[in-house]
């Protein structure tokens, strides 16, 4: 099943998108400018091969539903999220208020 839900952070709204696949599930967390995301995303592959689509997203890991993945500290960033201020060990709600 694939869940979208519009969900609000301090006023600002952010699109949540659930995927429930077999023994896993995709979490994703966005807006128009970037997003967030469970460890199914592969920040060494943005930052690489798609470097120059400079990509703005953050990788949370061991997350099973979007409030945890919103609590939860980033593992990994893309370069251009890094420019925006975003770090790694960063929430993953404080990154999206970053991406405004």
């Amino acid at each position: 099943m694939i869940n979208l839900e519009p969900i609000s952070i301090e006023g600002h709204t952010f699109l949540s998108i659930s995927v429930e696949l077999p023994k896993t599930n995709l979490l994703v967390v966005s807006n128009d400018k970037g997003y967030i995301m469970c460890g199914a995303l592969d920040v060494a592959l943005l930052n690489e091969k798609l470097k120059d689509r400079k990509v703005i997203a953050g990788r949370a890991v061991g997350v099973k539903t979007i409030a945890q993945l919103l609590d939860a500290p980033l593992e990994s960033i893309t370069f251009e999220a890094e420019e925006l201020g975003i770090t790694k060990g960063m929430v993953g709600k404080e990154a999206l208020l970053k991406m405004i």
